[in-house]
């Protein structure tokens, strides 16, 4: 029976452990990121794959670092014919990748070379992608920039979100991952060398990029809105606070950049941009709960030529 290591952090690994587990594979360990802080206690607590893990009776391993001596030692002795990593959220080192049998293989969520990195479902949708997918790939030294294995590609929904495509992808990644592997291991596959002419890396996402640049075309602001829901939100300032945009939709209009066009339950919620106009359709206001903006206007009021954005205060 293949012995299999598995290495993965958050949801979106999850599935593929159980495609591993579901296939008859001997896994041996279970290497994932150690417990984090969470909630308002911030109290430690066990990340998606370390729960999958232990409800399924694998052994877990959480190393702060896996290429320091210790976690080297550990991969070592459990003797690995291979490898699989999918968002595992740590840089193999070739002394790694080096000791399983039939190397390292691994579940990106783009269509490689493109979207190399570590948000390439965020980074996708940010930039107004029709068209996202998966690549099975052999993982070597670089960031996403092994040989490919197989990859399968999906239509994105006009008004599809970040969390919404992950878990689309997290399922056709572990049903790839099924098909491929046991064909890798076999040898009837030949890895394709992806062309460094198509490659392009997207950075980690932090909290910055959420704020709204009205100055920006609705399109642009509508897709930056989905591509960062459910996190780190996109935002805008308004006279009573933060304002976080969930989900909205370009529209005709024009006025001001950041300035209300329309408000009220029956017209929506609709903003001024560089080019065109946002409707914004789920929204959270300061000390609010998210819902849907028309719900939200039927109890609220939200004056028409209200400017959104910086220093709403002195508007």
């Amino acid at each position: 029976m293949t012995r299999v290591v598995f290495m993965g952090t958050p949801q979106f690994a999850v599935p593929s452990l159980e495609a591993l587990a579901r296939g008859g594979y001997d896994i041996v360990g279970v290497f994932t990121q150690p417990d984090r802080p969470a909630g308002r206690g911030k109290k430690l607590t066990a990340c998606p794959v370390k729960e999958k893990a232990l409800a399924l009776g694998l052994p877990v391993f959480q190393f702060e670092k896996i290429r320091r001596p210790e976690g080297v030692a550990q991969l070592r002795a459990l003797a690995p014919d291979v490898a699989v990593t999918a968002a595992f959220g740590q840089i193999l080192t070739q002394e790694l990748l080096d000791i399983p049998v039939h190397g390292v293989v691994n579940v990106h969520a783009s269509l490689l070379p493109g979207y190399r990195g570590p948000a390439p479902i965020n980074w996708a949708l940010v930039n107004g992608e029709t068209e996202a997918g998966v690549t099975i790939m052999r993982t070597d030294a670089g960031i996403d920039t092994g040989d490919i294995l197989r990859a399968r590609s999906t239509p994105v929904g006009a008004l599809e979100t970040a969390g919404e495509l992950t878990e689309r992808l997290s399922a056709l990644g572990a049903a790839l991952l099924a098909e491929t592997l046991p064909d890798y291991l076999a040898g009837r596959i030949v890895p394709v060398k992806q062309d460094p002419d198509r490659a392009s890396y997207q950075p980690m996402l932090d909290k910055t990029m959420g704020e709204i640049d009205w100055t920006l075309s609705a399109r642009e602001i509508a897709n930056r809105v989905r591509g960062l829901n459910p996190w780190p939100c996109a935002y805008t300032d308004m006279p009573e606070g933060r304002l976080k945009l969930y989900l909205a939709k370009a529209v005709d209009g024009a006025g001001q950049p950041g300035a209300v066009l329309a408000s009220g339950p029956k017209e929506g919620l609709v903003v001024a941009c560089g080019e065109g106009a946002l409707e914004i359709l789920e929204l959270q206001a300061p000390g609010g709960k998210r819902m849907a903006a028309r719900a939200y206007l039927m109890g609220r009021k939200i004056e028409k030529g209200t400017r959104l954005g910086r220093n709403t205060d002195e508007q």
